[in-house]
């Protein structure tokens, strides 16, 4: 694949951009942000002043950005990868919907350049543990070159289809059912605790039950119950991804009635919130209904 590039150094990138440091300990990386930079050039990776220089540097290109305006201009804008001197192949590893995608892999295709769609789904601590899961699509023969890297990156890698944009809409299927699962388990905590149930001894008994879910068995008792709500992922970045799989669904003429609901819970919790607040702080809406306290305690 020969010499790799990175764009976007975040919460994810920056783990994920460590790991493939196995494959090129040189790889040539960029942010907006110069301390993340000088972070992996510390430890040998190429920095680089602009996304286009990374594009001259490297062949084979990953993005990890948070929104799908983001990744049209790292893609596609005046100062983008397109028409870098030594890009033949980019690999995106956000979410930013299944359109985005087409545009960007045919866009590149008019320059002779190969896309993958390869959203990742796992949270900041699969990427620093390298245990995502990868949901892949594009040509099977991109994707069997591309794997190894892949792997370097998420334990569970998975070709989930040729077109582009089908690891997108995997992606968002995938994000609004885990959307669903936070949202539900925050409704019934709340009505527990309303109850005098204690919540954690409510979910260690549905954790052993059919009830259970990501939320009841990770994200309550590491995030909630401690009142640190910091999993790592944001609020706003949740109710776009949310907003995206419905958007997928009008296009495909899907009815989607829990979707939707679930969507207009996403949005309005947005809506109340900071722009940084992480994605699990929405237990507190439903304990705010409920009327229960700012600690959550009965």
């Amino acid at each position: 694949m020969g010499a790799l590039g990175f764009v976007g150094l975040g919460t994810m990138g920056g783990p994920l951009a460590g790991h493939l440091l196995q494959a090129d300990p040189a790889i040539a990386v960029y942010d907006v942000r110069p301390d993340a930079v000088a972070a992996l050039a510390e430890r040998g990776a190429t920095p680089c002043a602009s996304v286009r220089e990374v594009a001259d540097r490297a062949e084979t290109v990953f993005v990890s950005l948070p929104t799908p305006a983001s990744v049209e201009e790292v893609a596609l804008g005046p100062a983008g990868l397109l028409g870098g001197g030594a890009l033949k192949t980019y690999v995106d590893l956000s979410t930013t919907g299944s359109a985005v995608a087409v545009r960007v892999a045919e866009a590149l295709a008019a320059s002779g350049v190969r896309s993958l769609d390869a959203p990742v789904s796992g949270g900041p601590q699969g990427a620093r543990a390298a245990t995502l899961a990868v949901l892949s699509s594009g040509p099977e023969d991109l994707f069997a070159e591309v794997e190894p890297l892949l792997r370097l990156i998420g334990a569970n890698v998975f070709h989930v289809g040729d077109e582009p944009g089908q690891g997108q809409l995997a992606k968002l299927i995938n994000n609004l059912m885990s959307a669903t699962a936070m949202a539900i388990t925050g409704e019934a905590v709340a009505l527990g605790t309303k109850g005098g149930l204690d919540p954690a001894r409510l979910l260690a008994a549905i954790n052993k039950s059919s009830g259970r879910n990501t939320a009841s068995e990770d994200k309550f008792p590491r995030c909630v119950l401690p009142r640190t709500f910091d999993y790592g992922f944001r609020l706003r970045l949740m109710a776009k991804d949310v907003n995206l799989a419905m958007a997928e669904a009008a296009r495909l003429g899907t009815p989607m009635l829990l979707g939707s609901a679930v969507t207009q819970l996403w949005n309005v919790a947005d809506g109340a919130g900071e722009d940084g607040d992480d994605f699990t702080v929405i237990a507190r809406m439903f304990e705010e209904w409920a009327g229960l306290p700012a600690d959550g305690a009965p």
